[in-house]
């Protein structure tokens, strides 16, 4: 069979969802805020990295605002079911759970990206909702129940707690996302000793 053949006799894929449309936006928004900050990134510049025509993107976002804290929540919803999948993984080590857990939460958002969205949220508290409050929440559950299951349920809050102080200074303070992980490898390794 040649290969024209064999292409025309598989099923074509599935047409992309209203979902799936909406998500690669969200996608393409939060790299264009990470590339250009908050402040200087306009609907039109996500319009065009995402493809589609700036009425089509007001269509999905009514404004800035929306469209920013859409994106910032499906990244934080992505992040976490990534960090749940991590650190249920039991035959993998605590110490290397963690680090890929903290990578996922802090180290992939070590950059330009970091001081510009703590200018906004600081400056514009209301801008994210409750998710600012309910994501970090959730991450330390995740964190403190990894770690109760190899220590003492009374001491996993302290220990999840420190390594989460830990983390937030090191994001501010690596250069790169190596450094943050280098660093952060090494916090886990004396908080767990």
């Amino acid at each position: 069979m040649s290969g024209s053949a064999l292409a025309a006799s598989l099923p074509s894929p599935p047409a992309p969802t209203e979902s799936d449309r909406r998500s690669a936006v969200l996608e393409s928004a939060l790299l264009t805020f990470a590339r250009f900050g908050y402040q200087k990134t306009s609907m039109n510049e996500v319009a065009r990295a995402a493809r589609i025509s700036r009425p089509g993107l007001y269509f999905l976002f009514d404004s800035k605002p929306a469209l920013f804290r859409a994106a910032a929540t499906q990244a934080l919803l992505r992040d976490l079911e990534t960090i749940e999948r991590v650190l249920a993984d039991t035959a993998t080590p605590l110490d290397e759970r963690l680090v890929r857990a903290f990578d996922t939460w802090a180290g992939s958002y070590v950059g330009p990206l970091t001081a510009d969205i703590s200018a906004v949220i600081a400056d514009n508290p209301d801008l994210l909702g409750a998710v600012v409050e309910t994501a970090p929440r959730r991450f330390e559950e995740l964190v403190t129940a990894a770690i109760a299951a190899r220590a003492s349920a009374g001491a996993a809050a302290p220990v999840a707690q420190t390594l989460i102080s830990a983390s937030l200074g090191i994001k501010h303070q690596a250069a790169s996302r190596d450094d943050y992980l280098a660093r952060m490898t090494v916090a886990i390794g004396v908080v767990l000793r």
